[in-house]
C-alpha cells in the first residue's frame, strides 16, 4: 500500500504465480480488497468467492459475505 494500490496487487499476483498460495483463503481475501479498492469489481467478486470458499470460520465467512455483498450491490451513484 506505501507504494500504491496497483503495485500491491502487481506483488500479490507475483507471490501467488508459484500456485503455492492458491488454497490460502487470506491470499485470496487481500487481493480481493486491492481489486475492491482499485473498483475492480468483477475481479474482486471472483477472489471474495474464492476466499469464501477455502474458510471455515464462520466470522471471516461473515466479513468476506459482506465485502462480496459491496462489489455486487448496484452503486447508484457510480458514474456508468
Amino acid at each position: 500500500m506505501a507504494h500504491g494500490l496497483e503495485k500491491g496487487l502487481t506483488m500479490m499476483d507475483q507471490l501467488g504465480e508459484s500456485g503455492e498460495l492458491e488454497g490460502y483463503h487470506l491470499y485470496h481475501s487481500a487481493r480481493a480488497d486491492l481489486l475492491r479498492r482499485l473498483q475492480r469489481n468483477r475481479e474482486s467478486e471472483a477472489a471474495y468467492r474464492r476466499a469464501l470458499g477455502l474458510t471455515g470460520n464462520e466470522t471471516e465467512q461473515a466479513y468476506l459475505r459482506g465485502r462480496l455483498e459491496e462489489v455486487t450491490s448496484p452503486n447508484p451513484g457510480a458514474a456508468a
